[in-house]
């Protein structure tokens, strides 16, 4: 069918105006501190109906890594494509010397209406200053058209962080509970206000569609400490049989072990889990209440794209920022570079999807995710990433993947291969193999200096050092 000269005439003097309809959205879903622990990775006791349907549509990666155990800087890689610094105002850092484009600025700069819902870089809101409210500190300039947090009786996005029901705002935190059930509707808590308003602008990006493809980007906070969610979601967890802790002894010898300062530091009537069986039970089925409260909102909001006509048109991509110890090696909370930290969920759906629904056990890194969302939407990829597109394996689930590159505080570093896994610090080295049922609770560096002299020659060469 041949286009009329009108059509044909506009369409060379503003490419977008035409062309637009025919480029997929993106909506792209982080969540908080999830682990790789839902329905459709095979744990029977999670409720995730919402994750598991995107799942049966879409490319589950059971071996994704994040490039760093802790918020900011895994967001740094996801929203880069790079390797970054370690910590958490990574972002804000890169301010002070701007080099390449953010994801969401490349998007917006190819004629995307970008838009960011909660906690998507660090910050949700992605302002700085006191009460990360500040218009004069952007954490990534260019790179939305909106990037909104409504903060409702938390009074700002620092509040909304770590808030509580009804507004409660941590203060000290030894005054706050380190978990929390309230009766009420999902609003009562923060991520029930922040998807409101997911859904109130993905009203608005379906209506300006017919000119302009949307990159809509939502952040949702829990399972984040602290383990707060409306009581209804307990439901499922009040009578559940819990899998037992695996080796939840604290590591002898060096290691990246730490005493769970962030777990700690909350009001836990003088309980620790590592002490008390019963304690450590109420803390892991809180925190399995939070993971499906988050579920929730991820069905809302791919309930109204689906409704809005939009999900034919549109890649989703749900990712996990990093994952989280519930008792492993002793452990309660991110920050280590054991598997527990680095292993996080992320599952892609894209409108050619082919085999939808087979899972990949290739190992995939979250610097990936930037460079496939090109690929997928017919964008230029960026030269200037550390990640490669995904597309091979989003094709054919067996496709090969290739070691993930890890890395917290000033200098630790990690390896992961389909084997094992190396970590070096500037004390000591660990080296463990998951092809063993010992897993990473034997150290074998000392045992196999040949393989950690290989590894750490690998890892150097990534990260060019």
């Amino acid at each position: 069918m041949r286009l009329p000269l009108v059509i044909l005439l506009l369409a060379v003097w503003n490419p977008n105006s035409l062309l637009a309809t025919e480029k997929p959205n993106v909506l792209l879903l982080c969540i908080d501190d999830l682990r790789p622990e839902l329905g459709c990775y095979g744990v029977d006791y999670i409720h995730s109906p919402h994750i598991d349907r995107l799942a049966e549509s879409g490319r589950i990666f059971k071996r994704h890594y994040v490039q760093a155990p802790t918020c900011g800087a895994s967001r740094y890689a996801l929203l880069t494509g790079k390797y970054g610094p370690s910590d958490n105002n990574a972002l804000f850092k890169r301010i002070e010397g701007v080099s390449s484009p953010t994801a969401p600025e490349w998007f917006r700069k190819a004629g995307y209406i970008t838009v960011s819902v909660g906690k998507v870089s660090h910050h949700p809101g992605g302002l700085g200053g006191p009460d990360w409210n500040d218009d004069a500190i952007i954490e990534m300039p260019n790179a939305w058209v909106r990037h909104v947090q409504p903060v409702g009786k938390w009074l700002h996005p620092r509040g909304i962080m770590h808030g509580l029901a009804d507004g409660e705002i941590r203060g000290n935190a030894k005054e706050m509970d380190v978990f929390q059930l309230a009766e009420g509707y999902d609003d009562i808590y923060p991520d029930g206000l922040t998807t409101e308003t997911a859904l109130q602008e993905l009203n608005e990006l379906a209506a300006a569609n017919e000119s302009k493809p949307f990159f809509l980007a939502v952040g949702i906070i829990r399972p984040h400490l602290p383990f707060g969610a409306p009581a209804k979601y307990m439901k499922h967890y009040e009578d559940a049989e819990l899998p037992p802790i695996p080796h939840p002894e604290i590591p002898k010898g060096k290691s990246t072990f730490h005493k769970s300062g962030e777990f700690m530091k909350y009001n836990r009537w003088g309980r620790d889990p590592n002490e008390d069986a019963e304690f450590a039970a109420m803390v892991r089925k809180h925190y399995a209440a939070c993971v499906t409260y988050a579920d929730a909102q991820v069905g809302r909001v791919l309930s109204s794209l689906e409704e809005l006509g939009l999900a034919e048109n549109t890649v989703v991509v749900l990712w996990g920022d990093h994952g989280w110890h519930l008792g492993e090696h002793g452990v309660w909370g991110k920050h280590t570079l054991f598997e527990e930290s680095l292993h996080a969920p992320l599952i892609i759906r894209h409108p050619d999807m082919k085999h939808p629904g087979a899972p990949t056990d290739a190992i995939v890194e979250t610097i990936d995710i930037f460079p496939t969302l090109c690929d997928l939407t017919g964008l230029d990829e960026p030269d200037f990433t550390d990640g490669r597109s995904l597309r091979a394996l989003l094709d054919d689930p067996e496709a090969d993947g290739r070691p993930a590159i890890s890395y917290f505080r000033n200098n630790w570093r990690t390896l992961r291969t389909d084997s094992h896994r190396l970590i070096c610090t500037e004390k000591h080295i660990e080296l463990y193999d998951h092809t063993s049922e010992e897993g990473e609770t034997r150290n074998l560096a000392e045992e196999k200096p040949e393989l950690v002299e290989k590894l750490s020659g690998m890892l150097d060469q990534r990260l060019k050092r």
